[in-house]
């Protein structure tokens, strides 16, 4: 840039001041990357949620089990392709409360048809049909938890207590899966249901909810109603929708997530536009009779506007990257808490907070360089003097 040494004197006039503001800056970008992180991570299910497939729940509550002899009623709805019933085991290990595992009985031949976003070889997934007490992890909880394939693992259960005999629950590690995107959850624990059948103490024969995948998509409406009305009037009436929208009511029970992001992100933005509008100003007063020297060398008002808002453009811009950059090593080294499990800093984002980066050095310098612009050079100098 031509006259980016007069630019950057315009920044380090008053050194303080600039790093003050740099400092506000960065710090206002690295709460907006944070914010776009914590909304993907409670919003991660809708993305990683397939369109071709419907959960079914009982109609009163989701905590509330249904019987494992719907199976083969839904696989008898006209659009229905496959179903998996899936159970909420609340898996904990070495009695940590820190080490409580997202665990569920599936049945695996059911559950890869599901879920292709599972990625396991396939000697472990033949390991998995062979082996009664079996299971499978995700990759995130396998590396945190230092497991490694052939390991007994024991847990214990609130919910379901012990089987007979044991004093807990104990698996042998026979895969360990990873996801075919960014956004699939490897923290969870799958294991065989004919063994949690066999094993647990009450409610034989009781699933916790089913994974319906349908053949078309467009229909989702329809054959979800078309199943509801399969179980009306019977003693476990069901709500069937589509998984997104399943997902999307979990989110939605603390709030309107993106409301809330834009609401404390906007915030933030009009106190640093305040902040950075208010050092550009003070930058200019303080510079009128430099501003006039440069016109009586020959600036044009245009170009002295130019610069202006470079200036603030360059402050705001550098604080900005800076901020996402700190943002995006953060998110991406430090290891996330159990319950978001789906923290990664979204490329959309990082781009949003680029425009508005650019967006706030202009807004920020505009009244600034439009002052600097009509300035009269006898003013200036006469200011100066």
């Amino acid at each position: 840039m031509k006259f980016f040494h007069l630019v950057w004197a315009g920044l380090m006039r008053k050194k303080l001041r600039t790093v003050l503001t740099f400092f506000s800056i960065m710090v206002a970008f690295m709460l907006f990357a944070f914010l776009g992180s914590l909304k993907a991570a409670l919003t991660g299910g809708v993305q990683m949620a397939g369109l071709d497939r419907l959960m079914l729940r009982h109609k009163i509550s989701f905590i509330m089990t249904l019987p494992q002899a719907y199976k083969a009623r839904i696989l008898n709805v006209p659009g229905v392709k496959a179903v998996c019933h899936q159970t909420w085991f609340g898996g904990v290990y070495q009695d940590k409360p820190e080490n409580n595992i997202g665990t569920f009985p599936v049945i695996p031949e059911d559950f890869f048809e599901m879920f292709p976003e599972f990625i396991l070889k396939p000697e472990e997934k033949q390991a998995w049909l062979n082996t009664r007490t079996g299971a499978i992890v995700g990759r995130k909880t396998a590396n945190r938890l230092g497991w490694k394939l052939g390991d007994r693992i024991p847990l214990k259960s609130s919910i379901w207590g012990v089987p007979a005999g044991m004093s807990q629950w104990e698996f042998e590690i026979v895969g360990i899966f990873d996801g075919a995107k960014k956004t699939t959850d490897t923290n969870n624990f799958y294991f065989r249901y004919d063994y949690f059948e066999e094993a647990r103490q009450r409610e034989k024969g009781m699933v916790g909810w089913y994974s319906i995948k349908i053949s078309d998509p467009a229909r989702s409406a329809e054959i979800a109603a078309k199943i509801d009305e399969e179980f009306a009037n019977s003693p476990y009436e069901t709500k069937t929708e589509a998984e997104a929208a399943f997902v999307q009511g979990f989110a939605n029970q603390i709030g309107d997530i993106g409301a809330i992001t834009m609401a404390v992100v906007g915030a933030v933005f009009f106190t640093i536009l305040i902040v950075a509008g208010n050092t550009m100003g003070q930058s200019v007063r303080e510079r009128t009779e430099e501003l006039g020297v440069l016109k009586a060398l020959g600036f044009t008002n245009s170009r002295v506007l130019i610069l202006v808002l470079l200036e603030s453009c360059l402050l705001a811009v550098i604080a900005g990257f800076s901020g996402l950059g700190i943002a995006w090593v953060i998110v991406n080294t430090v290891e996330p808490p159990q319950m978001l499990p789906l923290v990664y800093l979204p490329q959309s984002t990082l781009e949003a907070g680029a425009i508005f980066a650019v967006a706030l050095g202009v807004v920020a310098g505009i009244i600034p360089a439009w002052q600097a612009m009509r300035l009269q050079i006898a003013e200036a100098l006469r200011r100066g003097g």
